[in-house]
């Protein structure tokens, strides 16, 4: 059985869901200085379950996670550090 999976791009740091879910999938666009994208499961100071460092290259990148995804079970937040733009998929 499969869910429904919803979409939500940030240009900042921020929240991208309120509550529990799994985070399936980030559509991102770099800049030209090498920077990351955090993810965390209770806030911006909540646990870290992803830390990706993002290539100094201005261009859009696919980052599709295997399986079930990673499991936040408070809220999925976002710390984008010199990402123009991140559209976060999960369900």
């Amino acid at each position: 059985m499969s869910c429904p999976v919803n979409a939500v791009t940030l240009t900042a740091t921020g929240t991208v869901n309120g509550g529990r879910a799994r985070l399936k999938g980030i559509n991102y666009i770099g800049t030209a200085v090498v920077g990351s994208i955090v993810v965390r499961d209770g806030g911006a100071s909540g646990t870290t379950v992803l830390d990706l460092a993002t290539p100094g290259v201005v261009n859009s990148f696919d980052i599709m996670i295997p399986t079930d995804g990673i499991l936040c079970e408070t809220d999925i937040h976002v710390t984008l550090t010199q990402v123009t733009s991140a559209t976060f998929f999960y369900e």
